[in-house]
């Protein structure tokens, strides 16, 4: 089964850590990534990695680390740095096409194949970054098995 993973936005750690109570990031103020809430099998790392790598052209081992929020038996949530959304708002079509073709060619480990699926993918994030950014929100990411 593996574990899923959803982004949302909130203003801060405590509105981020009570998201699991409800599921709903918009009942608590927050903004979901993608239409209606995007669940996913993408880490966090592997965002982070994506969009500093292919954006910002950061070296992968300079990406940052993401921070613990919660730490439950049945669910985490972390804190994504801003420096993995904040670029992509001032991006155009060429720079996010030859981020999504860079992306593809890295070996993967259960995250998107092909540039078309990165593309679109780097797009949901963009539009993500354009919410996130006009709310004054933080990224987070809720982990469960």
């Amino acid at each position: 089964m593996g574990v899923t993973y959803k982004y949302f936005g909130a203003p801060d750690g405590a509105t981020a850590a009570r998201v699991p109570i409800s599921m709903r990031p918009e009942e608590l103020g927050g903004d979901e990534l993608g239409m209606g809430g995007m669940f996913t099998k993408i880490k966090p790392e592997t965002m982070a990695a994506m969009v500093l790598t292919g954006i910002e052209g950061i070296p992968l081992h300079k990406v940052p680390p993401l921070e613990l929020v919660v730490l439950h038996p049945d669910y985490a949530v972390v804190k994504l740095p801003m420096t993995v959304v904040d670029p992509l708002r001032g991006v155009g079509e060429e720079a996010v096409g030859a981020a999504a073709f860079i992306w593809s060619t890295v070996p993967d480990r259960g995250g998107p194949r092909d540039a078309f699926n990165v593309y679109q993918l780097l797009h949901e994030w963009q539009d993500f970054s354009h919410r996130l950014h006009e709310a004054g929100h933080q990224p987070y990411c809720l982990v469960w098995p």
